[in-house]
C-alpha cells in the first residue's frame, strides 16, 4: 500500500471547522469541474452532514454539475431516520437542486449482497475510473471509518469496490460501504474529526506504521492528497504541529 503523509489542520471549534471545510469543497469543485466538467463526492454520515451546511447558501456553484455518492450507507429506506442520504438530504440536499438522479443511493428492497453489486455498477456507470474528485470521511471512537471496523474481514476486501456487511458491531448491522480499493483511488480524502472521545483515535490514525494504525489511518490515497481537519478538541494529543501545510 502506497503511503499517503496526511496533512493536518486544526481548528478552534465546530463553526470555524465548517466554514473551511465548505470554501475546501467549493475549491475541488471547481478543480473538478475546469478538469472534466463534473464534480463526484462521497459524504459519510454521522455529524458530518451537518459541517456542509454552509454550501447551501454559496451562489457560485452549479448544482447541476455534482454527482454525490455515500462513503457507506445503512440498509434501510431512504426516509428511515439512520439513513444517511437522509441526513445530508435533511441538512443540505433540500435546500439545493442537484438533479435526483446525480445523487446515488442504496436499494434496500433487494437483499444487502445485490444492493452492493447493484450500487458499484450504478457507480460505474456514472464515473467509470472509480476515481472520486472528494471523500468527506468520518472516523469513530473506535477508529472506524465508512463501515470498515476494527479487526473485520472487510479491511482485507480487495475484489470490490462497495461490499456488502451483516454483522456490523455498530447498528444497524446491515450496511453497504465503499472499500479501502475504492478509497485508495480518490483524488482527495478528507478526515473530519471532533470532540476529545477521539483523541486516542486520532494520535493512532496518524500512526506512521500502517500494519499498527485504526481503519480510518489506513486510509491513504495512492496519487491522491489526505487531509485531516479537527476541532482543538479532538487534536489535544498531537504534538505542535504548527508547520503542517494547509489546506488547500
Amino acid at each position: 500500500m502506497t503511503d499517503c503523509p496526511a496533512l493536518v489542520q486544526v481548528f478552534d471549534d465546530n463553526v470555524e471547522l465548517g466554514k473551511r471545510l465548505c470554501s475546501f469543497v467549493k475549491d475541488r469543485y471547481d478543480e473538478a469541474v475546469e478538469s472534466r466538467g463534473k464534480f463526484h463526492i462521497a459524504v459519510s454520515g454521522g455529524s458530518l452532514p451537518k459541517f456542509l451546511k454552509g454550501l447551501s447558501k454559496r451562489e457560485d456553484i452549479d448544482w447541476t454539475k455534482w454527482w454525490v455518492y455515500f462513503c457507506d450507507e445503512r440498509y434501510v429506506p431512504n426516509d428511515d431516520p439512520d439513513s444517511n442520504y437522509g441526513a445530508l438530504k435533511e441538512v443540505l440536499l433540500n435546500e439545493i437542486s442537484i438533479p435526483d438522479p446525480q445523487i446515488l443511493k442504496i436499494n434496500s428492497s433487494i437483499p444487502v449482497e445485490e444492493a452492493a453489486r447493484e450500487y458499484e455498477d450504478k457507480m460505474r456507470e456514472l464515473l467509470p475510473s472509480m476515481d472520486l474528485d472528494l471523500a468527506l470521511c468520518g472516523m469513530g471512537p473506535d477508529g472506524h471509518t465508512c463501515s470498515l471496523f476494527p479487526g473485520h474481514p472487510l479491511l482485507a476486501e480487495e475484489a470490490v469496490d462497495i461490499a456488502p456487511i451483516s454483522d456490523s458491531p455498530k447498528p444497524p448491522p446491515q450496511r453497504i460501504t465503499m472499500t479501502y480499493k475504492l478509497l485508495r483511488k480518490c483524488h482527495q480524502v478528507v478526515f473530519v474529526v471532533t470532540g476529545e472521545s477521539k483523541v486516542p483515535m486520532v494520535v493512532s490514525s496518524l500512526h506512521d506504521d500502517l500494519d499498527k494504525t485504526t481503519p480510518a489511518g489506513r486510509v491513504r490515497p495512492e496519487s491522491g492528497k489526505l487531509f485531516w481537519f479537527l476541532d482543538s478538541k479532538a487534536a489535544a494529543g498531537l504534538p505542535d504541529r504548527s508547520d503542517t501545510p494547509s489546506a488547500n
